[in-house]
């Protein structure tokens, strides 16, 4: 189709229009009519034409009409579900046996319901917005996640493998763990816009900040009862629902504890049913951890790239279980494996700091030079002693390219 699509489309659904007649957008539930079919007087038979040719016409004008009748129908049942009854054949054919509906009018009228649809008025839950674009999500991490091996591998494998099971047997629960800036919120916000259509804004994606969501512990009792029942609507909204909690080592306990429900096996015959969320927790716990063990690779010798999960993944754990005012350890999340992945963020280095500044320059469309994106990473903040990982990640380094703006 190529270029004449959008074309052909805006065509075919003028012809709809003009050929539905009275009918129209206003009046589904009657029968598409032609403007020709009204009040046509015949000609006379000494007229220019003669009987022959205007009876000739009639007929070339009257298959039209069925056939846009046809492709109104057809329309009609794709978006509103109506007139989607089998009727018998017509008496007599098309005098356009190239036109078939299959072979030319479908292809446009499937793009034009899904334009309609696309609005969000062919169904009435958010399950119509979901994409799953696995391919999209992957191909945006690889490019646009710097220095993050593990997350990388570590979410594309747990989400597809989810999506593509037949029957989960639970939600899936991911947390993601390390310094400020080194891409967690880069990540979820990726995973929203690559899943649902609308990413952020999709009704089926909820985002909680739990200091601004839940600031004050005593008021947790009725936060419970509310955040119970966001979860609940938003799962008999969509199936697929996806709820990220920021901050989340900021929870209160008794928070956790009455979300646990939604995370864990359960058979929900006869309910709502939960097996198909994503719970997405993002934390700073675990950061010192994950940053020792780079550390201690590069102090080594060693490629970052050679950190593996079996051996990360320990050290977190350890961590979060380990006595604390933090919502994790004092929860049942962790005791009862509800969580199903640890994903670790390590810290940035100075050439992956580059990258972002490269990346927000492009994103303004932006000119830069090799000098630039080193003067960018320049002014971040970098330690331990041996000035080797950025204390703020990338964040801020898109705010600071307006520096070098003229």
């Amino acid at each position: 189709m190529g270029q004449g699509r959008p074309s052909a489309l805006l065509g075919l659904a003028c012809c709809l229009l003009l050929l539905g007649g009275s009918g129209g957008l206003g009046s589904r539930g009657t029968t598409p009519r032609g403007p020709w079919e009204e009040e046509q007087r015949p000609l006379a038979e000494g007229g220019p034409w003669g009987r022959a040719r205007y009876e000739a016409v009639k007929k070339q004008l009257g298959a039209v009409g069925a056939l846009s009748k046809q492709y109104w129908q057809y329309l009609a049942c794709k978006v509103w579900q109506k007139g989607c009854e089998e009727e018998e054949e017509e008496e007599e054919p098309l005098l356009f046996p190239g036109w078939s509906l299959p072979l030319v009018g479908q292809d446009y009228l499937e793009i034009l319901s899904a334009w309609y649809c696309s609005f969000g008025k062919c169904c009435k839950t958010g399950d119509c917005r979901i994409v799953n674009n696995i391919t999209g999500l992957e191909a945006d991490l690889n490019g646009q996640l710097h220095g993050q091996h593990l997350a990388k591998e570590v979410v594309i494998r747990a989400v597809q493998g989810f999506l593509q099971s037949p029957q989960p047997q639970k939600a899936l629960v991911l947390s993601f763990h390390g310094w400020s800036g080194t891409g967690k919120n880069f990540v979820a916000r990726m995973l929203a816009s690559h899943l649902y259509r609308d990413g952020l804004k999709s009704e089926c994606v909820r985002v909680f900040i739990s200091l601004f969501h839940f600031p004050h512990h005593k008021y947790v009792d009725s936060y419970k009862v509310r955040l119970r029942k966001q979860i609940s609507e938003t799962v008999q909204l969509c199936k697929q629902s996806l709820f990220i909690f920021d901050e989340a080592e900021k929870l209160h306990f008794s928070l956790l504890d009455a979300i646990k429900p939604f995370m864990a096996h359960n058979d929900n015959k006869g309910q709502v049913d939960y097996q198909r969320s994503i719970f997405l927790f993002l934390s700073n716990l675990g950061g010192n951890t994950i940053n020792e063990v780079a550390l201690d690779f590069w102090r080594a010798g060693r490629a970052r790239e050679e950190i593996s999960m079996e051996f990360l993944e320990q050290r977190l754990r350890l961590e979060l279980l380990e006595p604390a005012e933090n919502g994790y350890a004092r929860s049942h999340l962790l005791e009862e494996n509800l969580i199903d992945f640890f994903v670790p963020f390590l810290p940035l280095e100075y050439h992956h700091v580059k990258l972002c500044a490269r990346d927000a320059f492009l994103a303004r469309g932006l000119v830069y030079t090799e000098a630039t994106l080193d003067e960018v990473a320049r002014m971040m903040v970098f330690v331990p002693k041996e000035k080797l990982f950025s204390a703020q990640g990338c964040k801020s380094v898109s705010q600071r390219i307006n520096y070098f703006l003229p």
